[in-house]
């Protein structure tokens, strides 16, 4: 481990977080840091990388949820599998968890928000997806996309939409953060995004309801992806 942190890398600011993220992660999975081994501080892979600890934060977060380590309070962080869990995590949620109960609530409530949202909650959600559009950093793209998706839960009507919406509001954001540095998906999630606010702007519920379809559709598709690209390297 000492051999591997001791080598500088010189990675590009813009995917900062993305990069640090597949150096750990295939160290891990080359063995080069061992089970059981405690990663350095972050402090340490903030000097390695040459980058912030906030950068150094985002990427742990993926590493976990996807299962390659575990933060243990107080004690540090440490290598827990070579292969990601088989139940991706999500803070209190799992990515079943999610890619199951989206979809339940988010076509219909993206269906009424095309029949009952306002002036002020459709230039909102406008205002989101522009913004979105010229965002580079992840973590404030992630939360407008956590920010756009309670917004279509708002723009329903409906409280009990809402309330569940929010109450996985986390869970979303750890899973997007996911996608995004594994996946990449910032740039096909913001033209979903406009699909669906096109429809609600349009006040057709049932293109509405298609425009979130497609876009759980397609993170559900990254997560499996994922669980799938991560196995590959351990079955040759």
């Amino acid at each position: 481990m000492d051999s591997w942190l001791s080598e500088k890398k010189e990675i590009s600011r813009r995917n900062a977080a993305q990069a640090v993220f597949e150096d750990v992660r295939t160290a891990i999975i080359d063995r080069k840091l061992a089970l059981g081994t405690r990663l350095p501080s972050e402090v340490q892979l903030a000097e390695r990388y040459g980058i912030s600890r906030a950068i150094v934060r985002e990427a742990l977060r993926s590493l976990q949820t996807l299962g390659f380590t575990q933060t243990r309070t107080g004690r540090g962080t440490f290598v827990a599998s070579e292969s990601p869990a088989r139940q991706l995590g999500g803070g209190a949620y799992s990515a079943r968890d999610l890619m199951e109960a989206r979809p339940c609530i988010e076509i219909p409530a993206a269906g009424w928000a095309a029949l009952r949202r306002s002036n002020a909650q459709l230039a909102s959600l406008s205002s989101l997806c522009d913004r979105m559009d010229d965002e580079e950093d992840v973590q404030t793209w992630v939360r407008m996309d956590a920010e756009f998706h309670g917004e279509i839960a708002e723009a329903s009507g409906n409280a009990i939409f809402r309330k569940v919406v929010a109450d996985v509001r986390g869970a979303l954001s750890t899973q997007s953060e996911l996608v995004e540095h594994v996946r990449g998906r910032r740039k096909a999630s913001n033209a979903e995004h406009r699909r669906i606010l096109e429809a609600i702007a349009a006040g057709s519920q049932r293109d509405a309801r298609a425009a979130m379809a497609e876009h759980l559709l397609e993170v559900k598709r990254s997560i499996i992806g994922i669980a799938g690209e991560e196995r590959a390297p351990l079955t040759i």
